[in-house]
């Protein structure tokens, strides 16, 4: 077997990574004052979703720019919005994503009451 030098780099000659699978542990995010969590119910496009949010509304989301391209979001996700000031029934914006054992960390905890 030929020993390879991997200085270059590149597609092919890239150094193999060396993950031991070792999960992060991270504090889960928490609604805050004038935040509430919701589940995503329709992707509307062009950034919006339609979201049944824990006090019972369903609201017009939509993606800041700084999350459209980093964090997908799929229906049925669980997700954090702030409402915004005025019409504070019908539109919000998302602040957070949460994943599936966040998610099933909040329920336990009694976050959703969906």
């Amino acid at each position: 077997m030929e020993n390879i030098n991997y200085i270059d780099g590149g597609e092919y000659l890239s150094k193999p990574n060396n993950n031991n699978n070792q999960q992060e542990f991270r504090r889960v995010r928490t609604p805050k004052k004038g935040e509430i969590p919701g589940a995503v119910e329709q992707i509307m496009g062009h950034g919006k979703l339609k979201v049944r949010c824990a006090d019972g509304n369903i609201r017009m989301t939509r993606i800041p720019g700084k999350m459209k391209k980093r964090i997908w979001i799929r229906e049925g996700d669980i997700i954090l919005v702030k409402p915004w000031d005025f019409q504070s029934d019908e539109k919000a914006d998302v602040i957070w994503r949460y994943t599936k054992t966040e998610s099933n960390w909040l329920e336990r905890k009694g976050y959703l009451k969906m």
